[in-house]
């Protein structure tokens, strides 16, 4: 039992490490490019570098992170319009496929209403809706909103009854974080997001899959132009 009991509190610490990594990588206080120094990471968290060598493994499964031999960890650099387009390419398969499946699930519709207006909140609470609050959102603010953001397509995906799509989806979810990271703090498209979300809100509601898809397909395609604009300039 205690063996059993110290592997527990292993993994909870080991989680508690990825949560905190990952979200300093979200706020860019890991920045692009900057080199991960296990041991300074461990000393800043209070943790052992055991945990932390764990969370960075497994944060290199999501790209947001990259190991080379001899050099250690670094932040993945931003995305550039091709990846970009490869990542909105991947949603497509993937939540296309979830949503056709999930669109007669029980109480998806109730719940994608509740997500949509978590969404509608924090877009209004930190002033997104507007360039003036956009320019005076902090990254912490701004990370809320991805949040909020991706919570609609995830409320899609756990209810699309199949764990292989759902298990896909979770190696998407980072990289969407990252690729909304890469359209720098401008957020210029957060009330485009809650319209066309809305719009595939009122796709559920009529109970038609392929008119959910269609709107869940014009939503990621408007999303990936979006971004590749704002990526034009990045290097491959």
């Amino acid at each position: 039992m205690a063996t059993r009991t110290a592997h527990l509190t292993r993994k909870v610490l080991r989680d508690d490490v990825h949560d905190a990594l990952l979200e300093m990588l979200m706020t860019q206080q890991l920045a692009p490019g900057q080199s991960l120094s296990i041991d300074s990471l461990a000393r800043e968290l209070g943790v052992s570098p055991t945990p932390v060598r764990e969370a960075l493994v497994q944060l290199e499964h999501t790209g947001l992170v990259t190991r080379a031999a001899l050099k250690g960890y670094t932040v993945t650099s931003p995305l550039s319009a091709r990846q970009m387009a490869e990542l909105v390419d991947a949603r497509k398969v993937i939540e296309l496929a979830a949503v056709e499946r999930a669109v007669a699930a029980e109480g998806i519709v109730e719940t994608l209403r509740s997500v949509h207006a978590a969404h509608e909140a924090v877009t209004r609470r930190y002033g997104l809706d507007g360039p003036a609050g956009v320019q005076d959102a902090t990254q912490e603010q701004i990370l809320e909103y991805f949040r909020a953001d991706w919570a609609f397509h995830e409320a899609i995906i756990r209810s699309c009854g199949n764990r292989f799509i759902q298990q896909m989806a979770s190696i998407l979810g980072a990289n969407v974080h990252r690729m909304r990271q890469t359209m720098d703090v401008g957020l210029t498209d957060a009330m485009d997001a809650l319209h066309e979300h809305a719009g595939i809100l009122a796709a559920f509601e009529s109970g038609d899959a392929a008119v959910a898809v269609d709107a869940m397909r014009e939503h990621l395609e408007r999303v990936s132009g979006r971004a590749q604009a704002e990526a034009a300039a990045t290097p491959e």
